[in-house]
Order: C-alpha cells, then sequence, then structure tokens
C-alpha cells in the first residue's frame, strides 16, 4: 500500500550537502559576530545566548558557538542562532534555497496528489521554512503540513518518530521517511515507519543495504506508486 505521508530530511536528501556544508555553514560563520553586536540584546537573540551560556558555564557564547560550528554539533540554540542569521540573507537576496532539480516537481505532484508532506532535519523549523521558502524553484512552504527539528529529539532515535507520527496523527506505517543516513532510517524503521535511502552521486552517498535505496525523488516515486 503507498504512504500516506512523506517526511523528508534536507540535506543530502532534498538539497546537497556542499550546499550546506559550503555556503549556508561559512555565511552563518562569517556574519556571527556582527549578528550579536546588532541584534544580542533582542529577546529572541537574548534567549539563545542564554541557553548557549548553560550549555557551557564561563565561556564566552560567541566561543561556544563558534566551537559547535567548528565541530558540526547538533546542538539546537546553535541550529536556531544559524537560522536567524540566514533568515537576512534570504531576505536580503544573497541566499537561495538549493534543491536538486528533480525535488520541487516531484514534491508538488505528491501533493497535488493528496499526499502529506512534512520535513525533519536537523536544521531549525526556521531554517528549514526558509530554505524551501526563498528556493530557486520559489515559495515550496505551503506544500508541506509540518516542519520538525531536533526539538522533537534526536534523528537517530526511533522516539522521534513516533513523536512526528504522533503529532501528524497518523500511524507510523503510513508514513515514508526520506533521507540519505543510514542511522537515521534505522530509527524510523525502528518506529514503524516506511524508509529509502536517497543516495545521491554527487554527493558521495553509499547505499547501507539495509533500506530500499534510490538516487532522486523520481526513483522513490516509482518504487512506492506515489503520484507524478
Amino acid at each position: 500500500m503507498a504512504p500516506r505521508a512523506v517526511l523528508t530530511d534536507i540535506e543530502g536528501t532534498t538539497t546537497a550537502i556542499a550546499f550546506v556544508k559550503d555556503r549556508l555553514f561559512p555565511f552563518a560563520a562569517g556574519a556571527l559576530d556582527g549578528f550579536l553586536a546588532r541584534h544580542g540584546t533582542e529577546p529572541a537573540v537574548a534567549a539563545i545566548l542564554a541557553e548557549v551560556g548553560a550549555a557551557a558555564p564561563g565561556q564566552p557564547p560567541a566561543a561556544t558557538l563558534r566551537r559547535w560550528m567548528a565541530e558540526d554539533s547538533k546542538a539546537t540554540p546553535l541550529k536556531a542562532l544559524q537560522g536567524l542569521i540566514w533568515r537576512q540573507g534570504y531576505e536580503d537576496g544573497r541566499l537561495k534555497g538549493q534543491l536538486w532539480p528533480d525535488v520541487p516537481a516531484c514534491l508538488r505532484a505528491w501533493a497535488a496528489g493528496g499526499l502529506r508532506l512534512a520535513v525533519y532535519s536537523s536544521g531549525s523549523v526556521g531554517a528549514q521554512k526558509l530554505l524551501f521558502g526563498h528556493s530557486e524553484a520559489g515559495d515550496l512552504t505551503p506544500l508541506f503540513e509540518g516542519f520538525f527539528d531536533t526539538a522533537v529529539g534526536g534523528k537517530r532515535e526511533a522516539a522521534s518518530y513516533a513523536a512526528i507520527a504522533a503529532a501528524l496523527a497518523l500511524p507510523p506505517a503510513d508514513i515514508l521517511f526520506l533521507s540519505d543516513v543510514a542511522e537515521e532510517l534505522d530509527a524510523a524503521a525502528a518506529a514503524g515507519l516506511g524508509c529509502c535511502q536517497l543516495v545521491r552521486a554527487a554527493d558521495g552517498t553509499l547505499a547501507c543495504g539495509r533500506h530500499p535505496a534510490e538516487p532522486d525523488f523520481p526513483g522513490v516515486a516509482r518504487r512506492f506508486g506515489l503520484p507524478g
């Protein structure tokens, strides 16, 4: 039976790893000091800095943030701050959300065919909406009914996927999760979701052998009987 909903990762799945690693992350790192100087006292930013300080007492928040950036940490306060920095870049046109060419048409066809769509990424919900809202293919956010980040739990924890299924009010078996990361797929499968690994040759992804694998979204559509 075809799934009723598709839950998709971003980096390595809808979007090239290089865009995140070589464009978004350096953009946030380069803008960090100026952003904190201009906006550090604003309530939303101050709340994030308080979380950073609580996580690393005795260290200046900016230093902790830079360490987390260097470590590619998935820390929720870091992801939230990066999202705020990226928002400025998207809004003033310095950034455009990159998607693999096959993705927008499939997303539109799936939504038009009645599939419910959602995103689950380690990037903040705000950052997710910016990427899809300011994408090279236009504003795709109306296609999605849910956006989830690490506030729901880690991506390698089965409980996170169970929580997302509950939030979507769907049995886990009715949801197809798309990701390039085998351990994320393992966790989703443990929660009862259907899974497919995206093996994008340009990203150097290797099929894990534990889950169905496809090179692009049209391949996913053919394998699972999705619209379009």
